[in-house]
């Protein structure tokens, strides 16, 4: 009898070891995320370098990528619509290819998502007068309270409140969620947005006039009802693309990345929360662009929930995280002081801006989060 009990009782332990190494190897549900650019980078140059890229994000298992399909007035994929309008189907760095089919294919062979990132959103361009859109298309210039082409930190706008510049907006991204297979599209601090010292073109002061009795809007662009009013229309547009893409594809992810709040709606108009709360928002990547540990802490921990009204899909909120700007490289230290304050605060994974950093100083970063964090793949949140 004593001799059963015994094996028994080893039966048991066996069977609570193999359960609890099972568990053990169970994957975390995270989301793991890097943005890919086409400035400071030569990833998207060639297939074989975009499937050397993917296939470091999945060994180091990365969930997810972001890659630049719209900047500067050209696409980072063959567009019907940019070659309607302006004869230019593709940048002419990438003529003769496909970068945006080419690293779908190497992504998802790695079993990453693929979430297209429209850069500019509702800029023209950058230190060129409004380039060739607002050359071609004037009336589609927003403009400030002199009159002026509206201009912010170097870049130029189309005025997002134009019909016109909406459906064009619009019909890029829709291009680009019916001809490919991506995993979502993403807007960011630039779509839907605009700098408050806009909406003066005369468009958009009829606009606000047929919504006020014939009203003008004050000059005052910190006004704010005019604040508020212009807040609202990007609003309606963040819903209405979002509509629209799940009507074509209903199981692809709209995801939106702007500053934080209520930074991002006093100086861009963005208003997120409404947009979250609305239920037009499948994921958030908030860009907390911080230099240093201490700045990133404050600036996370001030977009809490209830801080900012947010009532709804609180956990489709994720951090973006500044690992590589310029000459800027974050430290070992602060990222992995980063990535604690993630789990603490109840974020399940991150956004990396950008690639690059990934690779720089021989793959430090990228080794530590695999020895760390990172150190089990992980299953995609959504």
């Amino acid at each position: 009898m004593k001799r059963y009990l015994m094996v028994a009782l080893g039966m048991i332990l066996m069977i609570a070891h193999c359960s609890t190494k099972k568990m053990d190897y169970k994957k975390p549900v995270e989301l793991r995320g890097v943005w890919l650019t086409n400035v400071d980078s030569n990833v998207l140059d060639s297939q074989r370098s975009i499937a050397e890229a993917m296939h470091f994000l999945g060994e180091h298992h990365f969930n997810v990528v972001y890659p630049v399909v719209w900047s500067d007035a050209k696409t980072v994929y063959q567009s019907e619509i940019m070659d309607s309008l302006f004869g230019l189907p593709i940048d002419p760095r990438f003529a003769g290819r496909d970068p945006l089919a080419e690293l779908i294919y190497e992504a998802h062979r790695q079993g990453l998502k693929v979430i297209p990132w429209f850069e500019y959103g509702f800029c023209s361009s950058y230190q060129k007068g409004g380039g060739r859109i607002l050359e071609k298309f004037p009336h589609w210039a927003a403009k400030d309270s002199a009159g002026n082409l509206l201009k912010k930190n170097c870049f130029e706008w189309m005025n997002a409140y134009h019909p016109e510049v909406q459906e064009f907006i619009l019909s890029l991204v829709t291009e680009v969620v019916t001809k490919y297979d991506v995993d979502g599209v993403q807007g960011n601090d630039r779509l839907p947005a605009q700098p408050i010292e806009g909406g003066y073109s005369d468009y958009t002061k009829q606009l606000y006039a047929a919504d006020h009795d014939g009203e003008m809007p004050p000059n005052n662009y910190r006004d704010s009802e005019w604040q508020r009013w212009r807040g609202d229309k990007l609003t309606q547009f963040a819903k209405r693309l979002y509509k629209k893409i799940k009507t074509i594809k209903p199981a692809i992810l709209v995801t939106w990345s702007p500053s934080i709040f209520k930074w991002s709606f006093d100086e861009y108009l963005q208003d997120w929360p409404r947009w979250v709360n609305g239920g037009y928002a499948d994921v958030v990547h908030l860009q907390v662009f911080r230099y240093e540990i201490e700045f990133y802490e404050q600036a996370l921990r001030s977009q809490d929930a209830d801080s900012i009204s947010l009532f709804r899909n609180k956990d489709h909120v994720f951090p973006g995280i500044l690992m590589n700007v310029g000459k800027y490289v974050m430290s070992e230290e602060y990222l992995l002081k980063a990535l604690e304050l993630n789990r603490k605060l109840g974020y399940n994974g991150e956004v990396f801006f950008f690639y690059e950093g990934l690779r720089k100083n021989e793959g430090q970063l990228a080794r530590a989060l695999l020895k760390t964090y990172y150190r089990r793949p992980a299953q995609f949140p959504f």
